[in-house]
């Protein structure tokens, strides 16, 4: 099983998906846990999201966007990462910015912000749960030496 997860090839389009979604899930992650970026830092944020998600949920949320987000950068766990990743933007999809309908808020004329961004990086998600973090990965180093 652990052999099936850490499974990749050499691919730089798989490198690129991975340090691309890796990148811009980092700093959402960084808010949550460390306020980084302007973020509140762990407790506040798991304080503030359990006014609309269960606390064990919303710490779930945090550790996943944080340590998710480092695994696609290294490679490390990749499947398993996207797999949090994409289900957190799924969570936050429907959750939080699908009554904001389709588009970002761009010109600031909606509430908030729609949920076009959530559907990129879950279907970046899918890309490396299916084919794994490819070139340059953690996980391929970890699976040549098998």
């Amino acid at each position: 099983m652990l052999k099936k997860i850490l499974a990749t090839d050499t691919s730089v389009n798989n490198l690129i998906i991975r340090l691309g979604l890796g990148i811009v899930m980092f700093p959402h992650g960084a808010q949550k846990m460390l306020g980084w970026f302007g973020g509140f830092g762990f407790t506040n944020t798991a304080n503030a999201l359990s006014g609309m998600i269960p606390y064990f949920i919303a710490v779930l949320v945090i550790l996943i966007e944080f340590f998710g987000a480092l695994g696609l950068i290294f490679g490390f766990f990749t499947r398993l990462s996207a797999l949090g990743i994409a289900v957190v933007m799924t969570g936050a999809a429907l959750k939080l910015h699908i009554h904001n309908g389709f588009f970002m808020n761009w010109m600031g004329k909606q509430a908030g912000e729609g949920f076009e961004f959530h559907i990129l990086t879950i279907a970046m998600a899918v890309v490396l749960m299916i084919w794994g973090g490819g070139k340059l990965s953690v996980d391929g180093m970890i699976s040549k030496k098998d």
